[in-house]
């Protein structure tokens, strides 16, 4: 119980570490970088791989940079004109819906050399009427700014435009920004944790003003280098512009308003200032404490096997591409030429095209299934960590290994399970990387626990009892170590002994090694049958063996466990003649002697020397018992209290003895085997030995005799009737015991 308060506490300190990380009263960076490499696996696992039709991307890809006798448009950037070539193609030829630009035009074209020409015209030229007149006739053919602004106008265009993390000084910002999706002091009073920055890098003015809208594709990653948002709402000198993606959305549903949307204060505290949503007419953008959406990645980027529509640019400006591919489609215009560094690194993959972001948001908002993660899921995992960690820094120290394992691997594949049918179905990403590295840190913590420390009380346990008993009696005391100790103490036990017949006749016909070897062969197996009945090894004696039952381990059938050893002994004896035989060895025979009382266990001995054992009256007798079995020609005797404790075992009274040392008769039984398994004849033996006993102690030696007679006739090579008794009547006869005699024979020797 103490160890399960100490496991406990300290799971309960681990919660509680795993509270202030969820609580943001302390950060724990591995468990954030887990959650983001949780949010991907999921991401990855529900996505639905397929192609969205209703928006293409125009790339500027390799083959469209090519240059021009390879069939491209030459280096990045193109003149003007070429793009206002492309807006034509889109707009008047392959009729699309809308376009968006992934590209920024921050400064003016020079590659017509219209500005070269102006400054002639203004100095050294200036006087040459020809060449004035000239230059006033093709400069509107030459001004590719304008012509490009000409191709805008009026037309569903959306340019980009990005912020910077520049300083606002000269050269900082550049161009102009559109107007702002929602001006200034929109959330005064309202502590948001709004993306900023202190310049940026616009479009020409010329073609802001002409175009439908513009759009930020600023894309910032999160801290891992992974770009998994993308800043709904960013706020620069306190208005707030919107991102590329959502200016096409709201283009493409009839330039409605943004609406910042907010819990019910019924629901929510007052002082709680999350933006939880944006809304733009019917579309609902889900953003969390920093006002950015997740992106819904469909699937792989690029062209082939991926998730949009890719269509080369030099294939669109060529007319190469069938009508059909892009009539009425969102088209947006980007870049996937390495050199031209809009490649990112994404959940879905290391590199992946920025301008395929933009169309994920687009096609995440028109299907309403932008994943959501609004500030309340602080407490969602504030919530999972308190239950199911406390539950489970309770549960796991009362449960053993296996059922511990059972426990962790319910509890999380349930957490596991909840959570993502929430993220798939539900679209809300709820914390789990935290919840499921506690309940793993729990149940590693309590298994290492039981490794280390309950196995250090298991150390002990064996080396305490190892050698005395079985393995299998050392892991049920591990389990309670302190229930254990080598002091004295009183119990009732059941002892047993055993001893080779003949042994010194044995030893002298073989040479010392071989004598070595005998022994080990035939003691091995007798102290496997003891282990294997749950029984202690006291000692080796020579070729005699000690053992006990009761201790260190309390055991309710001791008796019992000790009779069905002596009777197997025998029988693994037996298994071994054919082998001793083959090398030339004696057959071994055994008497075992059993006797069940109180008696003294624990450590014992000198302050050199000490060995756990057992002491009393209640062993010498079972070593007296041993010594005499050779005398009744049985394998095994034991005494009335082991006999009285095991009823399902058929037994025989062989006679009532005082042995060397003891005044008091004793009973003594010979084991048959158990109940129901005895055989009618030896049962019909032992009948009519329980009649000799009975007229040989009522000293009717005639009718003893002739009982015995009988028994001779069954078994006529049995020493028990044909010697034992057979001599003792005869003594009997010769010197009567008298009236006051009950029936027992006195040993002399041991």
């Amino acid at each position: 119980m103490k160890k399960q308060f100490v496991r406990t506490g300290i799971g309960i300190a681990l919660v509680a570490v795993f509270l202030l990380h969820a609580a943001k009263w302390i950060e724990l960076p591995l468990l954030r970088r887990l959650e983001a490499i949780v949010y991907d696996t999921r991401l990855v696992l529900t996505m639905p791989r397929t192609i969205d039709p209703r928006i293409v991307i125009v790339d500027i890809d390799e083959k469209s940079l090519a240059e021009k006798e390879n069939g491209g448009e030459g280096r990045w950037p193109w003149p003007r004109d070429r793009l206002a070539k492309i807006l034509d193609q889109l707009f008047d030829h392959y009729q699309i819906a809308i376009l968006g630009l992934d590209v920024v035009f921050a400064e003016r074209d020079e590659s017509s050399g219209l500005r070269v020409l102006e400054e002639l015209a203004k100095k050294e030229l200036r006087d040459v009427s020809v060449f004035q007149t000239t230059l006033q006739k093709i400069q509107p053919q030459l001004d590719y700014d304008a012509i490009f602004a000409a191709k805008i106008k009026n037309r569903p265009v959306i340019l980009g435009y990005t912020f910077t993390r520049e300083k606002d000084r000269e050269g900082g910002s550049k161009g102009q920004l559109p107007s702002p999706v929602l001006p200034k002091g929109t959330f005064t009073g309202k502590t948001i944790n709004f993306p900023t920055y202190p310049s940026f890098t616009a479009n020409l003015p010329d073609l802001q003003d002409v175009s439908a809208n513009g759009g930020h594709f600023t894309l910032d990653p999160d801290t891992d280098g992974i770009l998994r948002r993308i800043p709904m709402l960013t706020e620069y000198a306190g208005a707030y512009y919107e991102p590329l993606s959502l200016a096409i959305v709201r283009l493409l549903l009839g330039n409605v308003q943004v609406v910042p949307g907010y819990p019910n204060e019924k629901i929510w505290s007052k002082n709680y200032p999350g933006l939880e949503w944006l809304e733009a007419g019917p579309v609902k953008v889900p953003v969390d404490e920093s006002a950015a959406a997740l992106i819904p990645y469909r699937g792989k980027g690029g062209g082939e096997g991926g998730s949009f529509k890719y269509l080369s640019a030099i294939d669109v400006i060529q007319a190469r591409v069938p009508q059909s591919e892009l009539k009425g489609k969102i088209v947006l215009i980007g870049t996937t030429a390495p050199g031209l560094l809009d490649l990112r690194a994404t959940p879905v993959e290391a590199v992946y095209p920025g301008v395929e972001v933009h169309a994920n948001m687009i096609s995440g908002m028109l299907d309403q299934n932008i994943k959501q993660k609004p500030p309340y899921v602080i407490g969602a995992e504030f919530i999972l960590l308190l239950t199911a960690g406390l539950g489970m820094a309770i549960l796991l120290p009362r449960l053993n290994p296996l059922k511990s394992l059972v426990a962790t691997v319910a509890v999380l594949s349930l957490v596991l399970a909840a959570n993502l049918a929430i993220f798939h179905v539900g679209n809300l990403v709820l914390p789990l990387a935290s919840g499921l590295t506690l309940i793993s840190l729990l149940f590693a913590l309590n298994m290492s626990y039981g490794y280390f420390v309950e196995a250090r009380g298991k150390r002990q346990i064996t080396g305490l009892f190892g050698q005395y008993i079985p393995p299998e009696l050392v892991d049920e005391m591990a389990k309670n170590p302190d229930g254990f100790s080598m002091e004295g103490e009183s119990r009732e036990m059941t002892v047993l002994f055993t001893d080779v017949r003949g042994f010194t006749t044995i030893s002298e016909g073989l040479d010392p090694k071989q004598l070595s070897k005998l022994m080990n062969e035939f003691l091995t197996p007798l102290t496997e049958v003891i282990y294997k009945h749950r029984g202690t090894v006291d000692k080796f004696m020579g070729d005699c063996i000690m053992a006990f039952w009761g201790a260190p381990l309390a055991d309710p059938n001791h008796a019992r466990n000790a009779i069905m050893a002596g009777l197997e002994m025998h029988d693994a004896l037996e298994k071994l003649k054919t082998e001793f035989d083959a090398r030339g060895w004696p057959e071994i025979r055994i008497g075992v002697g059993l006797n069940t009382g109180r008696m003294s266990v624990g450590n014992m001995g000198s302050k050199l020397r000490t060995a756990y054992t057992v002491m009393g009256d209640a062993v010498n007798l079972a070593s007296r018992l041993e010594g005499i079995t050779k005398e009744y020609g049985a394998d095994m005797i034991v005494g009335e209290a082991t006999r009285a404790a095991v009823p399902d075992v058929v037994f025989r009274e062989l006679d009532r003895v005082r042995v060397k040392g003891k005044d008091e008769a004793v009973a003594i039984y010979e084991p048959i085997g158990l109940q129901g398994k005895v055989t009618k004849p030896k049962l019909e033996e032992i009948r009519l030995y329980a009649q000799f006993l009975r007229l040989y102690r009522a000293q009717d030696w005639d009718q003893a005799e002739l009982q015995l007679l009988n028994l001779q006739n069954m078994l006529p090579n049995n020493k028990l009737y044909n010697e034992t008794f057979v001599g003792r009547i005869a003594f009997l006869r010769s010197n009567p015991p008298g009236n006051g005699w009950d029936g027992a024979f006195t040993f002399t020797t041991k």
